[in-house]
């Protein structure tokens, strides 16, 4: 079967990378090449930088309501083309096909339709006199070209977060998508070119010698990342080089707190769901269970049936809970995590990866872990949930803290004074109660500690790709 060959979308066109190296794309499900792509070189992405800077000279200079309503057209390009998006987007990730339809691209599309909105309600604080004879006002302006790296496990999505706020700020774009999952981010820039300038935005494809140019190209005045607390570190130090401003969006290993009073057949249902999602390939996911002393076995029996009820397969699976890991070498880190499980702990489900073609790990649960265990420091990123057993709430707040990610949490509890009590003291970027995954547009998503700064979504989102001025004229005689 003849394979599709990507390219780099750069200025309003397809680019062939210039030295002519690609790499193979894997569909995650079966194991097998079906594409190639660009690995990009510094002078690629250095082509993609100055067309992104020369568009930045004029499309900074138009007026919110034309930024809004490009956005608004690519958006319902995207939904008349949600199917052939969706398709991309599984091939690409191995994720099935019905479970991304509705999960995925609709929300999409509507985190885009949030930017157009937010593109013209920026706001600042009235102009006034604060020293006599002067006149002081604040502008919002776009900061200029932003660099932007997306990862392999919500490749749409993130690039969809990454770029739309930064567009409808006035900015220009280069993204480069994860080696492994370029395909449905080509595609995206190629429907923007009907509704945006050449060079607004641009797509290179590439391994982390790409990303690693990107980053220490001096054109870029911002530098957004999702990815690993490794790379973000690396990001970081090489951005500081200029100066550049940096968002950072890394990992996670949520807590998952869940009291004594708790209905543990309902709390065990909706875990297990927030848990095994996309094979836990997701910085928040409901991925570390810290359970009353009362309710610590049932719930850790009631995961442990969910887990085994849980079907895994790939994108044509049509009731599959979640499909494969990304790529083998993130098969073979979660086994490993497995194959260290200490004599202490339980694997009460699961614990193996599955036989046969693609990279699918069994839905898993291990009870009886120590908080110093690997397995709870650190991030699994697999379909992998584990169960401690506090004795107060105390307890349960300082396991919950002791980690060094800070993304998300959540609280189990029907006591409304508990749960905003406990919430207050849980240092992660959102804290759900009595639920666990849900995403809205008007709300931000970021976190705190390894788990990186600033903000996607919401108007905070928005603002993190804008730069305040101070304008003072003298108004005396």
């Amino acid at each position: 079967m003849t394979q599709a060959t990507l390219r780099n979308f750069v200025n309003g066109k397809q680019c062939e990378p210039r030295d002519g190296r690609y790499s193979d794309v894997i569909d995650p499900s079966t194991a097998e090449s079906y594409a190639s792509a660009p690995v990009s070189s510094a002078a690629d992405v250095d082509d993609a930088l100055r067309a992104a800077r020369d568009a930045f000279e004029t499309w900074r200079d138009t007026t919110p309501a034309e930024r809004s309503r490009a956005l608004l057209k690519f958006a319902d390009a995207i939904e008349a083309r949600s199917a052939e998006l969706t398709e991309a987007e599984c091939r690409n990730t191995g994720k099935p096909l019905a479970i991304a339809s509705t999960d995925e691209v609709p929300p999409s599309v509507d985190h885009l339709r949030f930017f157009a909105g937010a593109a013209r309600v920026l706001e600042g604080r009235s102009a006034g006199e604060y020293l006599r004879d002067h006149t002081s006002m604040i502008r919002r302006e776009p900061i200029g070209v932003c660099a932007q790296v997306t990862p392999w496990n919500y490749p749409l999505m993130m690039g969809l977060w990454k770029f739309a706020p930064a567009i409808a700020a006035g900015n220009t774009v280069v993204l480069k998508p994860s080696d492994t999952t370029p395909v449905s981010t080509v595609l995206l820039a190629e429907i923007a070119a009907e509704f945006f300038p050449p060079g607004v935005f641009n797509v290179v494809c590439g391994d982390r010698d790409t990303g690693r140019a990107m980053v220490a190209n001096p054109i870029p005045a911002m530098v957004s990342i999702t990815g690993s607390v490794r790379a973000g570190m690396e990001v970081a130090r090489t951005a500081a080089d200029d100066l550049k401003r940096v968002h950072l969006e890394l990992g996670g290993k949520a807590p998952v707190i869940v009291f004594d009073d708790a209905d543990v057949e309902s709390a065990a249902k909706a875990i297990a769901n927030a848990g095994f999602y996309n094979a836990g390939q997701d910085c928040t996911a409901a991925a570390r269970v810290i359970a009353g002393p009362r309710i610590a076995a049932d719930l850790a029996d009631a995961l442990a049936e969910q887990a085994r009820s849980t079907k895994t397969g790939g994108l044509d699976v049509t009731d599959a809970n979640y499909g494969p890991l990304n790529n083998p070498v993130q098969l073979s880190r979660v086994s490993g995590f497995l194959d260290r499980t200490p004599a202490h702990a339980t694997v009460a489900a699961g614990g193996h990866a599955i036989s046969g073609p693609g990279y699918f790990f069994e839905p898993t649960i291990v009870s009886g872990l120590r908080q110093d265990d690997e397995m709870i420091q650190d991030e699994v990123f697999g379909p992998v949930i584990t169960v401690q057993r506090f004795t107060d709430e105390d307890e349960a707040v300082r396991w919950g803290n002791d980690v060094r990610y800070g993304l998300g949490a959540s609280v189990w509890t029907k006591d409304h004074a508990r749960a905003l009590r406990v919430s207050r003291r849980l240092d992660f970027g959102v804290v759900w109660i009595n639920t666990h995954l849900p995403f809205i547009a008007e709300m931000p998503h970021g976190g705190f500690k390894h788990s990186g700064y600033g903000k996607d979504l919401s108007m905070y989102g928005f603002e993190d790709y804008t730069r305040i001025k101070h304008v003072m004229s003298y108004t005396g005689e």
